[in-house]
């Protein structure tokens, strides 16, 4: 999803105080200790790029319906959940500083992009960190596999709702015409991620913030 401005109803302005009080929170549980480290910065600077490299290859069905792949739960488990949400919301500065249209639409792009995705992510991640062992395969295949799955999904019922609510579509053409195709989607950011994380985990593993080589390997 990539909601324009010309979809944003005036009552929903109001989204960018919300959205300006998160992003206080996020900066200020942000750990920027990890920047100290070599490369890390650069890396950042990189996975934002990729991510809008990703966003560049979709398929636009109607305004503010688009289809592409999120990469947030790689983001999420590369920096952790805070550095991932605001690499994603550098992504969507550049992006929509790039084609102008949705500087209104930002927060609510952000909410829906961002925080959603990212939230699922992280939310699979601890729970599987506290309910299964510790082992190389559990953390791919939930971690990085099924957790991006459930995030690109919860990301399209988020975006179905915001379109609905918005009033620009109905509900019965969402569910119909565009739900079903983001859940197929949902398939292929799962498999992406799932093949990025275990690359990095076998080659780069101190990329990945949330692996340990000791923790997990060592069993």
């Amino acid at each position: 999803m990539n909601l324009t401005d010309a979809l944003i109803p005036p009552g929903w302005n109001g989204l960018w105080w919300p959205f300006l009080a998160l992003l206080g929170v996020v900066l200020w549980r942000a750990p920027w200790v990890m920047l100290r480290k070599p490369g890390v910065l650069n890396l950042m600077l990189g996975a934002s790029v990729m991510v809008l490299a990703y966003w560049q290859i979709h398929a636009v069905l109607r305004p503010g319906l688009e289809m592409h792949l999120l990469g947030a739960t790689l983001l999420t488990l590369l920096f952790g959940p805070w550095f991932g949400f605001l690499i994603v919301l550098v992504a969507l500065v550049l992006n929509t500083a790039w084609f102008g249209n949705a500087w209104y639409a930002l927060p609510l792009n952000a909410w829906v992009m961002g925080v959603v995705p990212v939230a699922v992510s992280w939310a699979v991640y601890r729970l599987v960190e506290a309910k299964l062992p510790n082992h190389l395969f559990i953390y791919i295949f939930l971690n990085a596999f099924l957790g991006a799955g459930l995030a690109a999904m919860a990301t399209g019922l988020m975006a179905v709702g915001v379109l609905t609510a918005m009033g620009d579509y109905s509900w019965l053409d969402l569910s119909h015409n565009y739900l079903p195709y983001y859940f197929l989607m949902a398939w292929s950011e799962a498999v992406t991620t799932g093949m990025l994380i275990t690359v990095l985990v076998v080659y780069k593993p101190q990329w990945v913030a949330t692996f340990n080589d000791q923790q997990y390997l060592d069993q």
